[in-house]
């Protein structure tokens, strides 16, 4: 803690001169750090603002304090409360540290130090991390240090002439420290750890290990960041556009929001800084890390909520915290996000549970919930805007193509784009109903404000504001808010509209339900609704009356509630409203001004008012003053008067209800009068049926049964008949059917005819159910008539199936009725034509079903059913007819399309054929079409083109013609247009300068002159030039020599003369417009006179032409050089020289005979002394055919050197020489003279050339040693390269071996090494054990270890790893026969161990893993042992089971396999299905690619590893897989097994070595792998026992079968383990 001296608050002369010398007794800073209050010693406390300005006085009194907590050695004067403990000092000059109990935690003492005198006071920063302490002129620093648990003392503070500090006080957020001085003085001091500036816009002051003050500096608004836990802050970060805090202690998060001062601390644990953090939301902070989003909301010390989610984008995460308040609702936190790219789920986070979740069908690109977060919007990446209902969990889709969308701020109202339209939704209720409005842009944001809602949309570069209805939005919003006076008096405002009328009626059903009744009255009024508004008006008047009488809510008065009840018409609930309160007058009154007698004379009844019996006359006599007689009637019928009953019902006209009441009393019934008046009442109003029962009644059977015939009551007819006259019956019957059919109950009446029995009513069933539809009755009918009367209905029933396409039935129908062509045709109509052809083929003559087919299709064909028809024709193979057919009516695809289908080799011909007929016709685009499908674009090119329709041509052209194809045809439609309109035309296709070219290149010069007189003046000469030589080509040279003259290239005039020979006319065009060409002419010329030999007239020709180089030239050509030598010696003395060294290179070219004049010439300078000329020129022979005169020359030039020119000279001559007799393959003169002049180096290089290695390394050993190695080193290179190893070996064994290695002969290889140190072989079979097993020969690898041993390398432990791996994943190895792959793995790995024994490996977990390797493989060896010998079967099987405890090193699925098999084999049926159960278990995982899914239950308590590596391919064959399952499935069914791994005398699994319960570790028995629990036999290396039955079994067992792999294994034990115990058996 730093302390900095501020400034003086009180002036020591104020306080001398107005109130005398004043001690400071204490001091303290207020909560909002804004005053500061000073205690003097005579009790008066001075306020100060925090500038040090006085700003108030008042005085105090003592208060008496209790309670002790220790016991301090001197008065604490000076005392402060710190996070962890009491410090307290005084007089004796000593600071201790109490704990929160009273015990002593730290002491510092300076009663020693002369400087310090006694502790005053002391004061502990806000934090509890700073406790300064005062003295005389001095001021000590406590910091307490969180790492280390105690205080630290930092440096004091000395201020001279201070003297003693009485009172010492912090600002409450630790910035500044106030004390206070014996002399009245008070000293402010500015306090921090460190300052640091964030950005040259914030100010961070660090005033506690775990408090900081951020202070904008352009603002100077201060927020105080404190860790309420203590913790030490580290780095402050200020994000999100600057407005939020980020800090991190060692174990919580510090949030805050500069603008709203809000601040959180929650609990986080460290992740290195890779948080995420998102600011979007200004009342949550989201923070992304490792998979999770957490929310924190400003202001809350708790995590708002977390979640798991890999989309952290602002755009697909969505949280409303409290956003608009509403109605009822306390806390509205919710969270919406993406749990997949597919699934949405929406988190209320505070419950913390899970309100929804949406499976869409396709990406979610977007989604936001609105305010309320009641609803939720989202869309897909195919656009489409969807609408979730959190509360009904109901989906819309609202919108496609949408582009933009956003909920209005403050509001449920939607705004969103699609395409060219701008689609709002005020009321999101009802999202079917949209406000949609045409805009020319795209949105790209909402503005609110000034009471208007804008939507900005940019058209173009500008942005247009469309304005949205600001009246719906309110109104929506304060529905949803509950806020109804709102909604009502901006419903004021509005006119009345369709869209108004809605508004009041929803806010009227809202009102009422709120009981905001005075509301709900206003809305009523507006809609007109006259007496629910006076009703309401009356109801309002008593809640009023009663609230002002009683107090509290009018509402809750049972008449007002009682009303709402009758609003509603819920009047039991009225009722019992007003009974409730014991209002039963009310209750009666109420039903009584409804009218509702009958309730209101059940409510006198139930309450036994004494006006009942007045109620109920008063009620008879309305009934009868009203003409209600019916109603009467049943009144005196409830009140038991049957009479007066009957009478009323008569008069009322009620003969029914007077017969029902007789019937119901047998005392009425004896009154014949009655009755017979009844009767009669009822055959008058023809209620016949109850006048038969009256009858029947009164045993009146005749009367009774006219009556009910007459009613058509056949039912109790045909009852009465049964009962009274049998023979009716059947009359009756048939009567009741005819009955029925009258009524159209034809199905009722079936039943009835059959009934009957006769064969007129079988026909009437028939019809009946034919008529009633009931086809299969109907059938069942026919079925039992004669084949005469059934056979006119079986057509019908059969038409029937067939509108079914029922056709099968139909059919057999058909049949029966003798009407089977009407069935063919049937198939005909159906389109099935080969049930057709079949039922025709049956029945008819197939050429007479060909007539038949062509005779109805040519009638489908007239009906214009021309599929039908090619059906009928295909059917009967006569497809030709068909197409003849489609040809006939035009209809060319379905002709085409049958031509493709049955004579595709003229399609082609017919696609033509169709082109130009319809190109006769005038349809050209359907000729086009056929034209193009033909191939021949051409065609329709010229098509279009004699009809004029050019643009036509162009783009079947341009699109079917190749590269150039309409460049051509754009051409000849600009070139029959002519003049300006084909510039016009060839500038907007672009192709003028090509039209030009292509005008050109065909010969038409005029319209070439035309277009580029028009539009391309810069072209014309060009067309000249090629008009030139159009006409040069023609022979007209005059007309030509104008072009060229015109394109203004008279050269090329010249030159068309000079190529004709015409040398006088190329001269006058040359002399006249180009001069510079005079000379060419005469140079062509004298090329003609060198053509015919006149040399004389070429020479003087050119001469004139001033072209002596060419006269030159041309008599070096010819071999004149003498001629040639005389020009230049006279005309270009300067290249004499050359000339003459270039006649010496031609000498040389001209082989022996040049060379000899060489050599001539070489004597001749030898001669004469010119020894440098002689050198050149013999250097200057050449192979000639003569290699001897070539060498000779050369070794004379070197001999010349070497004896008459200078030293350096003689160099460059043999460094010349030297190299060319290489060349040539003359290495020992080369070396000769290179040894000369003591060049030993090139000497030997030479000879190495040469390939005389002997000569070389002489050379090097007597010349210059230096060289011997070099020479070695060459020679070993010229073998290697010349694959000679075997000479090799005795130069450098290693590169002899290497280059065994490169050419793949291994095998020499090893030999090889083999004679060499052991550490060189094993590099070798290392590397050819790497080689076979990628090429997977890993038993050849094996072989090698085999027969050259494993060494302890570490760089060869994967070889053996690898050799391993292959080996137990390999198939085919569970046999007998895999005994000694598995003894030679197993030999290799116990030779590796020994050898990893004696080395510095030992120990090391590798050495760990190659014994673990060692036991697996000796397992594997025993197991095929024991598979050789009968009664071993167990001992395999349980070693195979031993296996599994190792399958983290063996291919778990193959492991369990063999478990699985061996234990069925030997009828261990639990262990095998558990085994192999889990085998498929393995086999899924393998094939889901992971092992996530599996079920580890089975195998608890077992040392079975759970943890194993997954097999990357599957090791047991589909076959094999197949059988295991049907086998696991059968088992299962059959639940004879328990699933359950057998138990030993341990209670744990039997094979397993650890038992699970004590953790004691058994060992492994040799002969099967199973723990030994009792009779162990133990061998001399430790670790190493049998179970002795298992061994003695296995003794036995060789002993009867001499198995040698048995045997063999026996021998292995006894080098494993150091001998055989003594019981043991030896064999030979």
């Amino acid at each position: 803690m730093h302390i900095e001296h501020l400034s003086k608050c009180l002036v020591y002369a104020k306080i001398l001169l107005k109130d005398g010398a004043a001690k400071v007794t204490c001091m303290a800073w207020s909560q909002n750090n804004a005053k500061f209050a000073v205690c003097t010693v005579d009790r008066v406390v001075l306020l100060y603002d925090e500038h040090g300005e006085r700003r108030d006085k008042f005085s105090t009194k003592p208060a008496d304090m209790k309670g002790k907590l220790v016991n301090h050695p001197c008065p604490p004067y000076a005392l402060a409360w710190a996070t962890n403990s009491i410090v307290a000092a005084g007089c004796d000059r000593r600071i201790v540290a109490y704990g929160k109990e009273g015990h002593v935690l730290q002491t510092f003492d300076y009663s020693r130090d002369p400087q310090e005198r006694e502790f005053t006071t002391a004061a502990a920063s806000p934090g509890g991390q700073s406790v300064v302490l005062g003295s005389y002129d001095r001021l000590r620093v406590l910091n307490w240090s969180p790492r280390r648990s105690i205080w630290e003392e930092a440096k004091p503070k000395e201020i001279a002439n201070l003297y003693t500090v009485t009172a010492l006080a912090w600002k409450r957020d630790g910035s500044r420290l106030c004390a206070g001085t014996l002399c009245g003085g008070v000293e402010q001091f500015d306090c921090c750890l460190r300052r640091s500036i964030y950005k040259n816009k914030f100010e961070l002051t660090y005033v506690g290990p775990s408090q900081v003050i951020v202070k904008n500096l352009s603002s100077g608004t201060r927020v105080v960041l404190k860790s309420h836990y203590g913790y030490e802050v580290e780095e402050v970060k200020i994000l999100g556009k600057e407005r939020y805090l980020v800090a991190h202690t060692s174990d919580t998060l510090l949030l805050g929001d500069l603008n709203t001062n809000r601040l959180s601390e929650v609990a986080w644990q460290g992740s290195g800084g890779n948080e995420k953090y998102f600011f979007e939301n200004e009342n949550v902070c989201m923070i992304f890390n490792a998979g999770e989003l957490t929310l924190v909301e400003y202001g809350s010390n708790d995590t708002l909520g977390s979640v798991r989610t890999e989309f952290m984008n602002p755009h697909l995460i969505s949280v409303r915290i409290n956003e608009r308040r509403q109605r009822g609702m306390e806390d509205n936190k919710k969270l919406a996000y993406l749990v997949d790219i597919k699934t949405i789920a929406i988190v209320d986070l505070t419950g913390g549970y899970n309100i929804g979740t949406i499976s869409h069908e396709s990406r979610v690109d977007w989604l936001e919930l609105n305010e309320t977060g009641h609803k939720l919007l989202f869309r897909d990446r195919k656009l489409r805007l969807h609408l979730y209902d959190i509360e009904s969990c109901s989906k819309t889709m609202i919108l496609n193509f949408c582009s933009y969308v956003q909920w209005v701020p403050g509001s449920d109202v939607l705004v969103a784009q699609n395409r060219n339209s701008l689609c709002v939704w005020y009321n999101i209720e009802a999202p079917e109903r949209v406000t949609t409005s045409s805009i020319r842009g795209d949105v790209v944001g909402l503005e609110r404000g000034g009471g208007k809602t804008e939507v900005m949309v940019t058209e173009g570069v500008t942005a247009v504001a469309y304005t949205l209805d600001e009246g719906l939005i309110e109104f929506g919003t304060a529905i949803d808010d509950g806020n109804y006076t709102r909604a009502t008096a901006f419903l004021e405002t509005l006119e009345m509209t369709p869209e108004t009328e809605a508004m009041w009626k929803t806010l009227s059903k809202l009102a009422l339900e709120a009981r905001q009744l005075h509301i709900a009255e206003r809305c009523f009024s507006a809609l007109g609704h006259v007496a629910k508004a006076r009703f309401l008006h009356e109801t309002n008047e008593i809640a009023d009356q009663v609230s002002r009488e009683y107090g509290g809510e009018g509402t809750d008065f049972y008449q007002v509630r009682a009303r709402l009840a009758m609003l509603e018409k819920n009047y039991k609930l009225a009722e019992m409203i007003f009974l409730e309160q014991n209002a039963v007058e009310e209750a009666m009154d109420m039903y009584q001004e409804l009218h509702r007698w009958d309730e209101c004379i059940a409510v006198a009844q139930a309450k036994g008012h004494p006006a009942l019996e007045k109620l109920r006359r008063s009620y008879y006599q309305w009934l009868m003053d009203t003409q209600q007689e019916e109603r009467a009637g049943e009144l005196q019928e409830s009140q038991g008067d049957g009479l007066a009953a009957i009478s009323l019902y008569l008069k009322a006209g009620l003969p029914a209800k007077a017969a029902r009441l007789v019937l119901a009393r047998e005392e009425l019934l004896a009154n014949t009068e009655l009755v017979e008046n009844i009767t009669a009442a009822l055959i008058k109003g023809e209620l016949y049926e109850r006048a038969g029962d009256l009858f029947e009644k009164i045993r009146n059977p005749e009367r009774a049964l006219e009556c009910y015939c007459k009613g058509s009551a056949f039912m109790k007819a045909v009852e009465l008949a049964r009962l009274a006259f049998p023979v009716e019956v059947v009359r009756l019957e048939e009567a009741w059917g005819d009955h029925l059919v009258q009524q159209k109950q034809l199905d009722a009446a079936i039943n009835h005819y059959i009934e009957a029995s006769s064969a007129r009513c079988s026909i009437k069933a028939i019809e009946a159910a034919l008529g009633a539809r009931q086809w299969k009755k109907a059938i069942y009918i026919l079925d039992l008539q004669d084949r005469n009367t059934a056979s006119k209905y079986y057509p019908r029933v059969a038409q029937h199936y067939a509108s079914l396409q029922e056709y099968e039935i139909a059919e057999e129908l058909y049949i029966k009725g003798d009407r089977t062509k009407d069935a063919i045709d049937m198939y005909t109509r159906a389109g099935r034509w080969e049930q057709a052809h079949k039922l025709a083929m049956k029945c008819m003559r197939p050429e007479d079903v060909s007539v038949l087919y062509i005779t109805q299709a040519q009638e489908m064909e007239k009906q214009g059913k021309y599929r039908e028809a090619e059906r009928l024709y295909v059917t009967v193979e006569e497809p030709d007819l068909a197409i003849t057919m489609f040809k006939k009516h035009k209809l060319y695809d379905d002709m085409i399309r049958l031509v493709g289908k049955h004579h595709p080799d003229l399609l082609s011909d017919t696609h033509l054929h169709l082109g130009k007929e319809l190109e006769a016709e005038g349809r050209l685009q359907e000729a086009e079409y056929h034209y193009l499908e033909a191939q021949e674009w051409k065609a329709t090119v010229n098509m279009y083109r004699s009809n004029g329709l050019w643009e036509e041509a162009y783009r079947v052209a341009k699109a079917h013609g190749g590269a150039n194809a309409h460049k051509h045809v754009a051409y000849l439609w600009a070139k029959s247009l002519g003049g300006e309109s084909a510039v016009r035309l060839l500038t907007k296709l672009g192709l003028l300068e090509a039209a030009v070219d292509h005008a050109a290149d065909n010969c038409s010069f005029e319209f070439a002159f035309e277009l580029s007189r028009l539009a391309l003046k810069h072209k014309t000469p060009e067309i000249h030039l090629r008009y030139a030589m159009y006409l040069e080509d023609e022979g007209k040279f005059e007309e030509a020599e104008a072009e060229f003259i015109r394109a203004g290239k008279p050269k090329e005039a010249v030159l068309m003369f000079v190529h004709n020979q015409d040398w006088e006319a190329a001269q006058r065009v040359a002399e006249a417009h180009d001069p510079d060409s005079v000379a060419e002419v005469l140079v062509g010329q004298a090329r003609g006179a060198l053509e015919e030999k006149d040399f004389q007239k070429a020479e003087g020709l050119l001469l004139r032409a001033q072209r002596p180089g060419l006269a030159l030239n041309y008599y070096k050509e010819a071999g004149l050089w003498s001629d040639a030598l005389r020009i230049c010696k006279d005309y270009v003395p300067g290249q004499l020289e050359a000339l003459q060294e270039e006649y010496e290179r031609e000498a040389t070219k001209k082989g022996a005979r040049g060379m000899e004049g060489l050599v001539d010439q070489a004597r001749q300078w030898e001669q004469a002394g010119e020894y440098s000329r002689a050198v050149d020129c013999y250097l200057k022979v050449r192979d000639s055919g003569s290699s001897s005169l070539v060498e000779k020359c050369w070794m004379k030039a070197a001999e010349l050197a070497i004896k008459f020119l200078p030293p350096q000279r003689s160099l460059e001559v043999v460094r010349v020489v030297g190299p060319q007799l290489i060349g040539i393959g003359k290495h020992s003169a080369a070396a000769e003279l290179y040894l000369n002049l003591d060049l030993v180096k090139e000497a030997i290089d030479a000879f190495i050339e040469g390939e005389e290695w002997n000569k070389a390394k002489r050379v090097a050993k007597e010349l210059d040693p230096r060289y011997e190695d070099y020479v070695d080193q060459h020679y070993k290179e010229f073998l290697k390269n010349k694959g000679k190893v075997d000479s090799l070996v005795g130069v450098d064994v290693v590169a002899a071996l290497d280059l065994y290695v490169e050419q793949g002969q291994w095998d020499k290889c090893i030999e090889t090494a083999t004679k060499q140190n052991y550490q060189i072989l094993h590099k070798y079979v290392a590397l050819y054990a790497t080689h076979l097993i990628r090429e997977g020969a890993y038993s050849q690898a094996l072989a090698l270890y085999v027969q050259h041993g494993a060494p302890a390398n570490p760089q060869n432990f994967n070889i053996y790893k690898r050799i391993f791996t292959d080996m137990v994943s390999s198939p085919g190895t569970n046999s007998a026969e895999a005994y000694h792959n598995w003894a030679d793995l197993r030999d290799v790995l116990f030779n590796l161990c020994e050898n990893l024994v004696k080395s510095s490996e030992a120990n090391s977990p590798a050495h760990e893993e190659f014994e673990t390797m060692l036991l697996i493989a000796h397992y594997y060896a025993t197991r095929s042992a024991a598979q050789s010998v009968k009664q071993l079967e167990t001992v395999a099987a349980r070693l195979s089971v031993s296996l599994l405890r190792h399958t983290q090193l063996l291919p778990a699925d193959k492991a369990f396999y063999e478990a699985g098999l061996a234990a069925k084999a030997v009828g261990w049926e639990n262990m095998a299905f558990i085994f192999l159960n889990r085998f498929l278990d393995l086999t899924d995982a393998i094939e889901e690619g992971t092992l996530d899914a599996l079920d580890h239950s089975d195998f608890q308590d077992t040392d079975i590893p759970f943890e194993v590596p997954l097999p990357a391919k599957q090791h047991v064959p589909e076959a094999q897989r197949e059988e295991v399952r049907d086998w696991v499935l059968t088992v299962s069914m059959d639940q004879r097994l328990e699933q359950v791994l057998p138990r030993d005398e341990r209670g744990v699994y039997e094979a397993s070595l650890v038992a699970a319960s004590t953790g004691v570790q058994a060992l492994p028995c040799l002969i099967t792998g199973y723990p030994i629990l009792r009779n162990k036999i133990e061998f001399k290396r430790p670790g190493k026992a049998a179970n002795k039955d298992n061994w003695n079994k296995f003794l036995m067992a060789i002993k009867t079968s001499h198995s040698p792999v048995c045997q063999d294994v026996l021998k292995f034990i006894s080098q494993w383990c150091g001998g055989l115990p003594s019981t043991s058996f030896s064999f030979q």
